[in-house]
């Protein structure tokens, strides 16, 4: 939900930008640096919600030649180095975050630490999508996509 209102955002931060520009020869100098940031943060919740349904770049195809109980194995040891990425990303994102967060941005007047909170969220929620996969995994059930 949070993804399709920033989408949303960021459609009419560009409309206004034109608007802007074409019609009152006079552009915003706000609305593209915004709809960059709400980009980011769609982006980020994007990211997380293909981690959720299981969307995110596999080899299935090796995966279904392994005799169950390896498949099994491989599918906790997937969704364990998929949560390894996501703390890397959160710790990295967060990192990134508190040494930018001092310098401001110019067209917005916001901390330049902003640009990188949407990795620390993908990477908090990749962690936690991740866990619930092999929680799943664990007690021999699946997770329903989040689009159904």
């Amino acid at each position: 939900m949070a993804a399709v209102a920033g989408l949303i955002a960021v459609v009419l931060c560009v409309q206004f930008q034109v608007v802007g520009r074409y019609v009152f020869n006079d552009t915003p100098t706000w609305a593209e640096a915004l709809a960059m940031l709400l980009i980011l943060f769609v982006t980020a919740f994007g990211v997380a919600v293909g981690v959720r349904d299981a969307g995110h770049i596999g080899l299935e195809s090796l995966a279904a030649l392994l005799p169950e109980q390896l498949r099994h194995k491989l599918e906790l040891l997937i969704h364990a180095l998929v949560a390894l990425f996501g703390a890397l990303m959160a710790k990295s994102g967060w990192l990134w975050a508190t040494l930018k967060w001092n310098e401001r941005k110019p067209m917005l007047n916001v901390p330049e630490g902003i640009d990188y909170v949407p990795i620390v969220i993908a990477g908090v929620l990749i962690v936690l999508f991740s866990i619930e996969h092999i929680v799943a995994l664990l007690k021999g059930e699946t997770v329903e996509p989040a689009w159904n």
